[in-house]
Parts: structure tokens; sequence; C-alpha cells
């Protein structure tokens, strides 16, 4: 990894600048043009060195109290077709595969549901259990206890060496 690609890493390791054009900001930071942080970026995606690019909203400062990761247990060979469906519902920030553990853990599809109170996720799970209809062999809520630290990429700092005559 290049300089300019490590100094636009620890310019965002902490999120970009809530600002109208936050990779403006980011290349006057480390000197080089908005153009080139994106390019970079997205280099840094294609390669596999970033995974995305993305926010991460505290729910619970936007009044979501209640939230609800739900599991489902549907056939493999629909998942995708489901999960795709689940996926674009607007109450659903997070959906995806996940493997069974069979006997304990049936469940292989996951959607993460957000709500004001725990029943409005009751009601939102109703609706993505009307969406999967007869694919659903069997379905849980595991609501939310506590909000854990979001973070990204980090960047390990390099110790610098003393230097001579201090």
């Amino acid at each position: 990894m290049d300089e300019i690609n490590r100094k636009i890493i620890a310019a965002t390791q902490n999120g970009l600048p809530l600002t109208p054009h936050p990779y403006s900001e980011v290349g006057n930071q480390i000197g080089v043009t908005a153009e080139v942080v994106m390019d970079r970026m997205q280099e840094m995606l294609d390669n596999g060195i970033i995974r995305r690019i993305g926010i991460i909203p505290n729910h619970y400062k936007l009044g979501f109290k209640s939230n609800g990761m739900t599991v489902w247990d549907v056939p493999d060979d629909q998942i995708d077709q489901l999960g795709e469906a689940v996926g674009q519902l607007e109450f659903v920030s997070h959906c995806y595969q996940r493997p069974r553990h069979l006997p304990d853990w049936p469940y292989n599809l996951f959607a993460m549901v957000h709500g004001k109170t725990r029943n409005e996720v009751f009601t939102k799970t109703e609706e993505i259990r009307t969406l999967l209809g007869d694919a659903v062999q069997a379905y849980e809520i595991l609501f939310s206890k506590q909000i854990l630290k979001k973070s990204g990429f980090r960047l390990q700092q390099t110790p610098q060496p003393p230097k001579e005559g201090l």
C-alpha cells in the first residue's frame, strides 16, 4: 500500500467528515484532490483493501430503541431470492446469509429490524413473515440489549525511532 492510500485510510478510519464535501476535506487534509481520494477509495474497494464505504448510524440516538435481529430458517435453494426481497424493506438495515449449526441453530437468513418499540419490531417482523410465506420453517427475534462499539478498519501506527541528539 502506498503512502497516499495510507493517508486516506488514516484520515477516514474514524469516518468521513460530516460536511457537504467530505472527499474534498479529506483531500485538503492530505494534500490531494477530492477526485484522487474518490478514485483511490474505489481502487481500494475493487482490490479488497477496504470492504465498503457506508454509514454506521446510532439507532438509539435516532429514536429506534427496540432493535431485533430476526433469524429465519428458509430453504437454502431460495435464500438468494428471499434475502434480496427482505433486504429491500426500508426497515431492514442488514440482511445476510449465515451457516446453520444443526441441530441447535437451524437459521440461515438474518435481518436486522429497527423500531421505536418492541411492538413495532413485532409488526415489522410479521411483514417479513408474510413476505417469506411458506418458505419459513421457523424464526426468532433476538432483541438488542445494548449498543456495541462500531468501528471500521484501523491502521496500526508504526513506532518511529528516536531522533539522534535529543
